[in-house]
């Protein structure tokens, strides 16, 4: 079987690209490789990422475009446009790994759907980007021969928001990958030497962007710090959109000299960032996985995060979940975590245990049986 594969979104410049859609794309293709050697594979790459870059084997074939398709205005164009003409007695299957196939696909078609955050949020996206994804999203949804997901949640609310029958819906859970597991000791330590870490300090790891409830997360720090004034604590990832509340919010509260936004953490630094914090908070309004606390709950820190969409499906009972719009229950959670030593080690040790019940081995199987099922019901 010939399957092409939309890996445009694969990024490879160390920025906040380089999360979500992008680290699912790699682990994938890497797996995969490592358990398909009979099936002939076309990944169609963004400009600059080739053969070498990716370092999979022979039946493994990277087209890299001559176009920056990592930017949506040209990328949307390639996948509506040029991709059917790629497709033509090319490929028996196309896989587009954010929501979307070819409309005009002249092959069966699986996509993956990692959440429907632009229906649930639409104030949340740029226009143009919300009213294409919504759009190309639910007629791609119609057409697809399998829809992977990321989660049960994702399946409720593909089944229930797009009308998708559930049979063609297939849940393959994302994990944590490799390199987020507890690091040394004299690692954390010289991370904290280089970057002036205290001994104790809440972390936040994520985009900058409305879902991620960072006000709320700031409204129960405020609550917090009046007990506990000696923890700081530390915002990382990149600046997404509408993000202006939450630096309005920062200087409403008086938070400045206890909240530091640290930008964009290196992916090499981060599970040391995670090992080093006393614990995580991520209080996400809406999540179609949530990556963060797996790769918390992965390294050994102790998760606090919201009991709706994806989050408790992750997380499980390895870590403290309060709802997002609550910030006496958020803070509440916080103050027991950081003064209680023995719930601390004992969600240290319920959350390593989690981490190891996803795998990427068993996400790309998955995602294999799927290309299997449609392959084999067309011939």
């Amino acid at each position: 079987m010939r399957i092409a594969i939309n890996a445009h979104l694969l990024a490879h410049t160390r920025s906040f690209r380089r999360a979500g859609v992008s680290h699912y794309i790699e682990q994938v293709l890497i797996h995969l490789a490592q358990i398909d050697h009979r099936n002939h594979y076309t990944i169609y790459t963004t400009r600059g990422l080739d053969q070498s870059a990716l370092g999979l084997p022979a039946n493994f074939v990277v087209k890299p475009s001559r176009l920056p398709t990592i930017n949506p205005r040209i990328r949307i164009p390639w996948e509506q446009g040029i991709a059917p003409l790629l497709l033509r007695g090319k490929a028996d299957l196309y896989h587009g790994c954010l929501n979307v196939a070819p409309l005009l696909s002249p092959v069966p078609t699986v996509i993956t759907i990692h959440d429907l955050a632009f229906i649930r949020f639409p104030q949340t996206f740029r226009a143009y980007n919300r009213i294409y994804l919504d759009l190309a999203t639910r007629l791609s949804a119609r057409r697809a021969d399998r829809i992977l997901v990321v989660s049960e949640h994702t399946k409720r609310e593909v089944v229930g928001l797009l009308g998708v029958p559930t049979e063609r819906v297939v849940v393959t859970p994302n994990a944590a990958r490799h390199h987020f597991r507890p690091p040394a000791s004299t690692a954390i330590a010289q991370l904290r030497a280089r970057h002036g870490l205290p001994e104790q300090f809440l972390l936040y790891v994520g985009t900058l962007e409305p879902r991620k409830n960072l006000t709320t997360l700031l409204e129960a720090f405020a609550l917090v710090s009046a007990r506990v004034p000696d923890v700081p604590l530390l915002i990382g990832g990149g600046k997404g959109w509408m993000y202006q509340p939450i630096f309005a919010r920062l200087d409403q509260l008086n938070l400045r000299d206890r909240v530091k936004f640290v930008g964009y953490i290196d992916e090499e630094e981060l599970p040391l960032w995670y090992a080093a914090a006393t614990v995580f908070v991520f209080p996400s309004i809406y999540e179609g996985f949530g990556m963060p606390p797996l790769e918390a709950m992965a390294c050994g820190t102790p998760v606090i995060t919201s009991n709706t969409s994806s989050l408790p499906e992750v997380v499980g009972d390895a870590g403290l979940m309060v709802s997002p719009a609550d910030q006496q229950a958020l803070a509440e959670a916080i103050y027991r975590v950081l003064t209680d030593a023995d719930l601390r080690a004992d969600l240290r040790q319920r959350g390593l245990a989690r981490a190891r019940q996803f795998s990427w081995a068993d996400t790309a199987a998955r995602t294999l049986e799927a290309y299997q099922a449609v392959g084999g019901a067309r011939r």
